[in-house]
């Protein structure tokens, strides 16, 4: 099973639209997640009709209509791997143990927030992921997204793909 993983898609705010990349993305994945932080819900409109599935949460910049529409905390098991969705987690410092003990239940967590990609394990064995973001790369040196690979019961793989940057034409 493939997943293409984003989060932190800020549209219209940080960009007119998502990155043809991450669209192509969506449409050779078996499911999307997307960690919050959409601002607008046309994007979850575009994602909901492209992807095949989509597994989603609000984030603290998304608005009430975004918030009746998506939860806080999103839970799915693909292909026998138990994942968990949130857009914050809090300081990077401890966020292993912290998330281990908020979920236990889970295999790999998923979030956004900060718009820094992170890959890490938890003691207990709870994979951190953080996509980074599409649209908004702050301090980040390129705007990234995640494609992970799941197979057999496992998290097999797991891809940072870093854009383009704009051209300056």
């Amino acid at each position: 099973m493939r997943l293409l993983v984003t989060s932190d898609t800020h549209v219209p705010s940080r960009a007119v639209r998502l990155p043809q990349a991450l669209l192509e993305q969506v449409d050779a994945a078996d499911a999307v997640i997307h960690a919050g932080d959409w601002t607008d819900e046309a994007t979850l409109d575009l994602l909901e009709a492209r992807a095949r599935r989509l597994i989603a949460v609000y984030g603290n910049n998304d608005g009430p209509g975004l918030r009746r529409r998506l939860p806080e905390v999103a839970r799915a098991d693909l292909e026998g791997v138990r994942f968990a969705v949130v857009h914050e987690t809090g300081p990077a410092t401890g966020r292993e143990r912290r998330c281990a003990a908020r979920f236990p239940d889970a295999d790999v967590l998923v979030f956004g927030h900060s718009h820094i990609p992170w890959d890490s394990t938890a003691p207990g064995g709870l994979r951190l992921l953080n996509p980074g973001s599409p649209t908004d790369r702050r301090r980040q040196p390129r705007h990234t997204f995640l494609t992970l690979t799941v197979e057999d019961g496992a998290l097999r793989e797991a891809v940072l793909h870093r854009l383009p940057l704009p051209s300056k034409g």
